[in-house]
């Protein structure tokens, strides 16, 4: 593992800050390509981005702290520790107002930054892995399981790697939902996100090593329950609404682009 990628003038450049920058480019670029095949102004895809992925880190940390308190140490304040769904609601907020502002179609954008979003959760996630941040699951005897004896939260036990296991399964939703946006409504496209990646943090939390704070569920189990649900909501508003099965791209140099 390598918590610190390499040191400039007694300044070491994490790795896991490293992986966060990392997957905004990444989700920035994909979500600017989506925007283009929708014939949307590609500028607005790397304005919605930027200032979802700041707000983002806000929110992330913010609601790190929130679980943090009130026990709170400067360690908590320093460039490790944010909380996935903070930063969501934080990310979420800052791309409603850039949409409002931008005069963008909410349902297009949504279903364009579907993919955009797993990929670049994907990219974070194996940061995580690679850092050893602590976001490991339990102690295994499976031949995968890896040891963290060098990561930020160390340990020579080893465990499942569980920041693989969820890189891998965003990943993996990323081309679905790439390939499903590009043939269908937005709506469902972006309901299949919630369904899909709720699902998937629902079942790694059975191998992590959060404590239960309702009924059996982890807090992130609870917020997976919530995006699932949020899901299906989606997918039965669009059915019931008859939003079209199929939205074929058009070539931009056949179309006016929006902004013009």
């Amino acid at each position: 593992m390598r918590p610190v990628l390499f040191s400039i003038l007694g300044f070491d450049v994490q790795t896991y800050g490293v992986s966060k920058v990392l997957a905004a480019v990444v989700g920035g670029l994909l979500l600017a390509r989506a925007f283009e095949q929708r014939n949307l102004p590609r500028d607005s895809a790397y304005s919605l981005a930027m200032w979802a992925t700041a707000w983002g880190f806000v929110g992330g940390k913010i609601y790190y702290l929130l679980e943090q308190a009130p026990s709170i140490t400067m360690h908590d304040l320093g460039g490790m520790g944010f909380t996935w769904y903070g930063g969501l609601i934080g990310g979420v907020a800052a791309a409603l107002v850039i949409v409002r502002r931008h005069g963008l179609p909410l349902a297009q954008v949504a279903g364009a930054m579907a993919a955009p979003l797993s990929a670049a959760y994907a990219v974070g996630r194996l940061g995580c892995l690679i850092s050893g941040d602590g976001t490991y699951g339990r102690p295994t005897d499976l031949p995968w399981g890896m040891a963290f004896p060098s990561g930020v939260v160390a340990t020579d036990v080893p465990v499942h790697p569980t920041p693989l296991y969820e890189a891998i399964a965003a990943a993996v939703l990323a081309v679905v939902l790439w390939q499903y946006w590009r043939r269908a409504d937005p709506t469902r496209t972006f309901a299949l996100y919630l369904l899909g990646s709720g699902l998937s943090r629902f079942l790694v939390e059975f191998l992590r090593i959060n404590d239960p704070v309702l009924l059996g569920l982890t807090q992130p189990q609870l917020w997976a329950v919530a995006s699932m649900l949020a899901g299906v909501v989606l997918w039965v508003v669009a059915s019931r609404h008859g939003e079209i099965e199929s939205a074929p791209t058009t070539p931009r140099e056949d179309v006016e682009v929006a902004t013009r």
